[in-house]
């Protein structure tokens, strides 16, 4: 006896797609399934991981060995300021990747492959986010390795310096809606990297990532306070090597959950009326 595998039968009157099933937690299944195939897509083209690789060892050897000296009087020290920033500064351009390659699949045509299979509306979208926080893991990876290596060490404690590489892929993963929404209403991926650039430039070099806030003048000042990245690169430190913790953590998680439910919901409706 064999068994013959059915396509599922178009409604009468319907167009022929498929019908996504609706089981209880039928979206996350989905949503998973899909983040593990962004997550092969990346592991078989591991070139698409260089910016994240490449980008964290340029930039702190750069700014400690350039600027180190004349900024902190000492390499080693301006090591210890400078690299839980660093950190934060790199997740969040790994976040705009994420916009790119949406933008560019939808061109492809990707997603209409994935509108005439069973699976929830907005799975695919939620899957290639989920599936993205391996890049912000890696990237995180990278620099503690670098940053050990030239001579950084936790003031505090490994597990403290764990919690703050999860707040930081907390605020990265909050912070990739904005990227997605932007790949959804842009029409070509060149424009989806530059008009994440010119957002993410003020935001993560108006801070204090550099140097210390008192040392900026006033009306610059003002923006480094005002500036949320700030509130994520003070909070990395203070885990990483000590301060006061509870206020700048707080007010990272709080904009972190601004950010997604803002954005998360209107990158869901761009892409349903892209696609």
């Amino acid at each position: 006896m064999t068994t013959t595998a059915l396509a599922p039968a178009p409604r009468p009157g319907g167009t022929g797609a498929a019908t996504p099933a609706r089981r209880p937690f039928a979206l996350l299944r989905h949503s998973l399934a899909l983040a593990g195939r962004s997550l092969t897509k990346t592991m078989r083209t591991p070139e698409q991981l260089l910016d994240v690789t490449l980008q964290p060892v340029i930039f702190v050897v750069i700014f400690v060995y350039l600027l180190g000296g004349a900024i902190a009087g000492s390499q080693h020290e301006y090591l210890q300021f400078l690299l839980p920033a660093i950190m934060v500064q790199t997740a969040m351009f790994a976040s705009t990747a994420i916009g790119v390659n949406l933008n560019t699949d939808i061109k492809k045509g990707v997603f209409d492959r994935f509108r005439s299979l069973p699976i929830a509306r907005s799975a695919p979208l939620i899957g290639a986010v989920v599936g993205d926080v391996i890049r912000f893991v890696v990237s995180i990876v990278v620099l503690l390795g670098l940053g050990f290596a030239l001579g950084f060490r936790f003031g505090t404690s490994p597990l403290l310096g764990l919690s703050a590489c999860l707040l930081v892929l907390l605020f990265s993963f909050c912070l990739s809606w904005a990227s997605v929404l932007i790949g959804m209403l842009v029409r070509e991926p060149g424009a989806v990297q530059g008009i994440s650039f010119v957002l993410m430039f003020p935001l993560t070099f108006g801070t204090n990532m550099m140097v210390q806030t008192s040392t900026l003048p006033g009306w610059l000042q003002a923006w480094v306070k005002l500036n949320p990245v700030t509130d994520v690169m003070q909070a990395s430190r203070a885990l990483m090597l000590g301060g006061p913790t509870a206020g700048p953590v707080l007010h990272t998680i709080a904009w972190s959950l601004g950010l997604l439910v803002v954005f998360a919901p209107l990158a869901v409706r761009a892409y349903r009326r892209r696609t």
